[in-house]
Parts: C-alpha cells; structure tokens; sequence
C-alpha cells in the first residue's frame, strides 16, 4: 500500500500559504428531507368538525372557502381522509383546482385518526345508513347540491346516497367503485379479517390482504417506500376494533340495484334505475376491482358517465396523481364547474361557470378578431409606405417633365383625400393626389395626370 506524501517544513510553509478553493471549507453536516405533498399539511389546513347524525357523530374535515360549491370526498377500507386524500389534494394541480371549491373530508364511524375503541353495545351503521348521514352532513353544513369524490367504499357509500338522492349531487368521480354485493370469495376473507382484528388485533394476514385490497399483487416492485408507509399506517394508526365494524358493514352491503335498460324493458329489474347525474368511472389497470369497475359501468347510462383505466397502478391517487388530476379537472370543466363567472346565477352547486368549450370558442373568436385586426393594420401601414414611395418617384417625374412653367390650380383639392405635394422647382406650381369613385389614385395637376400604381414608374394618362 503507498504511503502517504511527505513535505519538507519550506513545502509545508508555501502550502500554508497558498490561497485555498473555498468548496474545501464547506462540510455536509446534515440533510434536511422537504416532502412538498406531505399529509400533515392537510390537517393543518382543514377546518375539524364533529357532525351529529342518527347513528352517533361523525368526523368532517372542511378544507377551502365554504361560500364555494361543494366536494364531499369519502375514503376507501382502513384509511381515513388524511390517509386516503391529503397526498392528492396537495398536488399542485389539485391546490389550484381547488381554489374554486370547497372540500368536505367525512371519515366513517371510528375510522379517524387515533378514535378511541367504540362501545361493545354500538351498532355499526350499514351501508344505506352510512350514504344516509351524508343527509346530515349536507343540513348541517347548509349545502344544496354537492360533487361526490369517491373511492373503494366511499365510492360505494357516495353511488348509494346519489341514487337515492339524485338532487342533491351534481356530480360523481368514483374510483374503483363495486355496485354489486360481495361474492363468496370476498366475504370468506373479509369474515375472517374482521374476526381476527376483534381477538387478535392487527394480524399480518389482515395487513396482506388490505395491501392487495389497495395496491394489487406485487406492489413493491412499483413503489416500495410507499408500501411501507402504508403498511405501518396499518399497523400503528388504525383501531382494529372499529375497522372490524367497517368491514363488516362493506362486505354485507345489499346490491345498488342500477339497471341501463329504462323500468319497464322486458327482462329489466322492477324499479331499477340509473344514475342520473355525470359520472367518471375510475379504475387502475392493475387493480384488483378492474372487473367491479367494468361491470359498474355496464349499469350506467354511456351518454352522460364515462370508464378510465389509468395504466400502470392500482392505487391511483397515489401512483398516479397527475393523470387523476388532469381527468378530474376536465372531468369538471365538461361539466361546467371549473371556471366561475363574475355575475352570479344558477348551476347544481350556485354558482355559475364557463364550460371547457365555451372558454375555447370564446378565446378562438378573440384571437381571430385580434389577428384580422393587426393584418388590417398591416396593410394600412404598406398601403401608405408604397404611396409615399410613388409620390416621392411622381414628383420627381413630373418636376422634370414640367421644366418649371405651368399655372397655379386656384381650384384647390377634388377630394377629402388630396394632399398637397410642392414641386421641387421653386415656383409655386402644385400637385395633387386624387383618388375616383373606383379609389384609383392619380397625381398631377387638372391638365396633366398619372396614374399611381404598383409598376416602378407611375404611368402617364391622357387627359
């Protein structure tokens, strides 16, 4: 191994004395981590309500101005709004989207963060009555008509109180939404699940299947450190108990009984309806409720709901939070909601607001107006420089021609539009610019014309 160079007491003192690059004075002491999407934020930002309802008080979340229309977001299993929403709603496309609205975060019974154990005698809410507090919700906050913001079991919770109560939601952005009741498979691992989180807390088989429930097979492969945080969400942050109470509800949910076909088909269901209102259908493609989602969306009617399946994710407000912004935002400009007006009028959540297309056309008849302006205006001005550049080539024309003799025209200008060009000779003799009823322009005086045009040199013209 070399040893270490060696300097001489006269190296040592001209080293010592060498000026020395200041990026050698400057030690890494520590990393400071800046998290722009953290979820601490939101709660920070919201405004925390307690809302009392026929099955006990629920937890509501206000974020934004509470004089704008109106989203109610609810969360999926095992999550809470903070979990579920904070991520998305602090994307900077969501912070600006969201200057036009206001959001009303509501979490399910013991589902908040850090609820106490909920008593032993307290009977859990079904699926009908958690989407019937949202009635509630909607009196208690003084609020008409609201845009449903859905995912799992919210979506659930959110399509139920919409068909029931289609005048009260204007809109529905449902992500990973099933309309049908659990199937076998499903309620064998969630009867076990809801066993094992009463007696035995927070087991690793429950946290396994929740994983799947949320990020599909394999998730660490796409995200690891987003998987861990989940995963110690689960085990740290959720009651077990009210979680038990959760799931059961979900998975003894009755189906939402929506047909496509109008009542009174053959073969249709007695009294079976459809959603009314606009609806987005949302789905990953590697979500394990791709199927549910598709399904779903056979029951909805094609012409005023539509099915996304964004690529690469089972999670999408986590995985894929661009794209879900981006579709939401147009998703709510298509409708209407996006972009307030200054005079106020009547809309689903009242106020009024330009459509997507309406803003474009608007905009492209204002730049096609703005567009032939300025070509006019180019014209105008080519128009005076080539006239000018003729009359100055005219008289020139005219002062050798003329040879200094001719008459003062006591008549003056034929026109509006005549200009008074002197003669280079010095003797008074004036020229005019005249135009005729076709705008032909012609210089020269009444007895000799010349007709201006685009040739280099002005053509003289019979009297």
């Amino acid at each position: 191994m070399p040893s270490a160079p060696t300097h001489t007491a006269e190296e040592a003192h001209l080293l010592g004395t060498m000026p020395v690059d200041p990026m050698d004075d400057i030690e890494l002491r520590s990393v400071q981590l800046q998290f722009p999407n953290a979820r601490g934020s939101i709660l920070e930002a919201c405004d925390q309500r307690r809302v009392p309802t026929d099955k006990g008080d629920i937890h509501v979340a206000i974020q934004g101005d509470t004089s704008k229309p109106a989203i109610v977001t609810y969360h999926d299993l095992g999550l809470n709004y903070a979990t579920s929403f904070a991520g998305f709603f602090n994307y900077p496309v969501m912070r600006g989207l969201l200057e036009n609205f206001c959001v009303y975060h509501v979490t399910a019974p013991g589902q908040e963060e850090g609820a106490p154990t909920l008593p032993e005698d307290y009977v859990y809410p079904t699926m009908d009555e958690l989407a019937a507090q949202l009635l509630f919700v909607l009196s208690h906050f003084g609020l008409k008509s609201v845009i449903g913001f859905g995912v799992g079991a919210g979506a659930n919770i959110l399509a139920r109180f919409a068909h029931g109560h289609p005048d009260k939601v204007g809109a529905l952005c449902l992500i990973n939404c099933v309309s049908t009741q659990s199937g076998w498979i499903e309620w064998g691992y969630q009867s076990f699940n809801a066993r094992f989180l009463r007696t035995k807390g927070m087991t690793q088989g429950v946290i396994d299947y929740l994983m799947w429930h949320h990020f599909g097979r394999n998730p660490e492969e796409r995200n690891h450190d987003l998987v861990q945080m989940y995963k110690q969400h689960f085990e740290r942050g959720v009651n077990p108990t009210n979680l038990a109470m959760l799931i059961n509800a979900y998975i003894h949910r009755n189906d939402l009984h929506l047909a496509r076909t109008p009542p009174g088909t053959p073969g249709a269901e007695t009294a079976a309806t459809t959603l009314k209102m606009p609806v987005i259908n949302i789905t990953g493609s590697l979500s394990p409720h791709v199927d549910d989602t598709v399904t779903f969306n056979g029951r909805l009617d094609p012409t005023n709901s539509s099915w996304m399946k964004i690529s690469d994710c089972a999670m999408v407000l986590e995985e894929q939070p661009a794209k879900l912004a981006e579709a939401f935002r147009l998703f709510l400009q298509g409708e209407g909601y996006a972009t307030p007006l200054s005079t106020p009028a009547s809309s689903p959540c009242g106020t009024k607001y330009h459509t997507y297309s309406s803003i474009f056309f608007a905009n492209f008849r204002e730049e096609q107006l703005q567009a032939a302006q300025e070509r006019e205006r180019d014209r105008q001005r080519q128009l005076s420089m080539r006239v000018g550049n003729r009359l100055r080539e005219t008289a020139i024309n005219c002062s050798s021609s003329n040879g200094g003799s001719g008459d003062n025209n006591a008549n003056g200008p034929t026109s509006e539009e005549d200009q008074d060009v002197e003669n280079g000779n010095g003797n008074g003799n004036r020229a005019y610019v005249t135009t005729d009823t076709s705008g032909t322009l012609y210089y020269g005086t009444q007895s000799n014309k010349i007709r201006i045009t685009e040739n280099p040199l002005p053509e003289p013209i019979s009297s």
